[in-house]
């Protein structure tokens, strides 16, 4: 079976930076199931998947523009502390959940001054380029309620 829009995929991954460290893995957890065709991976990843099979192993490098993004200075911002009034030990690297026009997002505190805190709405790897060692080990039919939802439902996936 072919991977394809609505197909159930499960793969075991290591993200590397450019400098070889690694990112995140799979490795010591159960491989990562997904809904192909359905915005839950990068599109950059994801576009190198289609058509592939089970038992296939392949090397992606995916560029910013098809990972999360070139890094947006407009994104890193500066906020008065007192937004941050009862929070308990405030600390670079926190992460908190912001509302804008855009609706929400997750901000990182990159910078702590007296009167000032800078928040980073970037994801943590906007602007990087993404190395990816992939084996596809499974592709399956998805199940009626998968697709009304959008996701994998058990192993690998999302437990509701």
């Amino acid at each position: 079976m072919k991977i394809e829009k609505d197909k159930v995929v499960s793969i075991e991954y290591t993200l590397r930076d450019d400098g070889g460290n690694i990112l995140d893995s799979s490795d010591g957890r159960e491989p990562l199931a997904y809904l192909h065709g359905n915005g839950n991976l990068i599109p950059g990843l994801e576009s190198q998947l289609e058509g592939r099979s089970a038992n296939e192993a392949l090397k992606v490098s995916v560029p910013p523009a098809e990972g999360y993004g070139e890094f947006d200075a407009a994104q890193v911002v500066n906020v008065p502390r007192d937004q941050f009034a009862g929070v308990a030990d405030l600390a670079v690297g926190m992460q908190f959940t912001a509302s804008g026009p855009e609706g929400e997002r997750v901000v990182t505190v990159t910078k702590i001054e007296a009167d000032t805190i800078t928040v980073d709405g970037n994801h943590p790897l906007a602007g990087q380029s993404l190395n990816f060692d992939v084996k596809i080990v499974g592709v399956r039919e998805a199940t009626a309620d998968e697709l009304s939802h959008g996701h994998v439902h058990g192993a690998g996936g999302h437990h509701h």
